[in-house]
């Protein structure tokens, strides 16, 4: 039979966020999407769930000329992966995808990353996962450049499915279409945040904090998600969610730890 795929799409950015909206209208030309998102941004809030909170589930209107079933999610973004496909989906979707996020999810940021997330919870219940980033934060970010990619990644991925235990990270410089030079297979980039904490007091005289940091990338070697960005590359890093260190079992095993 040829029936489309099914394709869920979610982001952290929230429901009504440009990103999403034009990553549903690439979608749109794959298969059949269904789309379950935050109902307010939820960036930074890594692979939190809701355990403690009621977590509501709506169907929405966004485009009244669109057939597409629509879901606003009061959840992160793992919540809405989890919801939709326990709940509103009626079967299993052949596709994840997230995003488009808007600022950058490569190197150390996929750790603290919503939209990569909710890729990495489609994974680990068997579904093949993408979560798309550009590397604009504005909400007037143009995501016009990455729509030939985002559709050859996806249909590539609809196509062949995904190496076990691992989605894929896609990362897009700022860039004009003309401009970026290809895409890229790589590594996460060993890098981190240097945070800074500005200190401040409340009229009640509470102390109160605002965290900010800068970006430090230590890694000098080549075939890094962040040289490709910096050449005008797509980057794309197929990451796993065993967090396992499998080369440290090696030295633990040598410690005495048993008597």
């Amino acid at each position: 039979m040829n029936k489309k795929p099914l394709i869920l799409v979610t982001n952290d950015d929230g429901i009504t966020a440009p990103g999403i909206r034009h990553l549903i209208s690439i979608m749109k030309t794959l298969g059949e999407v269904v789309v379950v998102a935050p109902d307010r941004p939820q960036s930074g809030m890594g692979h939190a769930i809701t355990i403690s909170d009621n977590l509501y589930c709506d169907p929405v209107t966004i485009d009244k000329y669109s057939e597409i079933k629509e879901y606003s999610c009061s959840g992160t973004p793992a919540d809405c992966v989890k919801i939709g496909t326990q709940e509103i989906l009626d079967r299993q979707p052949d596709l994840l995808v997230s995003g488009i996020n808007h600022g950058s999810n490569a190197s150390v940021n996929v750790i603290y990353s919503g939209t990569m997330s909710a890729a990495v919870e489609a994974g680990i219940e068997g579904i093949p996962a993408i979560g798309f980033s550009l590397l604009d934060y504005s909400m007037k970010a143009d995501f016009k450049p990455t729509t030939k990619f985002v559709k050859r990644i996806t249909q590539q991925v609809l196509e062949h499915g995904l190496p076990e235990g691992c989605v894929l990270n896609v990362n897009f410089p700022v860039a004009e279409s003309s401009e970026i030079k290809g895409v890229k297979v790589c590594r996460q980039a060993k890098a981190h945040w240097q945070e800074q904490f500005d200190k401040r007091s409340n009229p009640q005289g509470r102390d109160y904090y605002w965290l900010s940091g800068e970006f430090i990338n230590n890694d000098k070697g080549e075939n890094t998600d962040i040289q490709a960005l910096e050449q005008n590359y797509v980057s794309v890093v197929p990451v796993q969610f065993d967090l396992t260190a499998h080369r440290a079992m090696e030295t633990l095993n040598n410690w005495k730890l048993n008597d």
